[in-house]
C-alpha cells in the first residue's frame, strides 16, 4: 500500500527524493524562475494574457525534467497541492543555497 502523506512537512523529504538529478533541478528552477518573469511582466504590463503561458512554463520544464531525466513520474499526479508548494520551496532553497543543485544521492 502506498504512504498518503498528512503534512507538507511529511511530504518534502519524498519531493526532495524524486528530484536526484541535476537536470531535473536546474529545469525545475528556470521553470520557476520564468514563472515569476511572465508573472511580474503580466503585472507591470497589464497584459493578463500573459498569465496563461505560466503553468506551461512552470509544469512544462518540470515535466522534461521528471520524464527525459529523472525518469519518475511527477509528484503532482498524486499530490497536486504539495507539489507546487514544493516546488517553490525548492525554487527559494536553491536560490538561497539552502539546497544544491547537485544533491548528494542517498544510499
Amino acid at each position: 500500500m502506498e504512504k498518503r502523506y498528512q503534512s507538507l512537512n511529511e511530504f518534502y523529504p519524498f519531493y526532495l527524493s524524486e528530484h536526484q538529478n541535476p537536470t531535473c533541478r536546474i529545469l525545475h528552477f528556470i521553470g520557476t524562475a520564468l514563472l515569476f518573469v511572465i508573472l511580474f511582466g503580466a503585472i507591470l504590463t497589464g497584459n493578463y494574457l500573459w498569465l496563461i503561458a505560466i503553468p506551461f512554463v512552470g509544469y512544462g520544464f518540470a515535466w522534461v525534467g521528471h520524464f527525459f531525466f529523472e525518469k519518475n513520474k511527477p509528484a503532482t499526479f498524486q499530490y497536486p497541492g504539495y507539489s507546487l508548494i514544493s516546488d517553490f520551496k525548492l525554487f527559494f532553497d536553491l536560490l538561497l543555497g539552502k539546497e544544491k543543485f547537485h544533491p548528494k544521492k542517498s544510499i
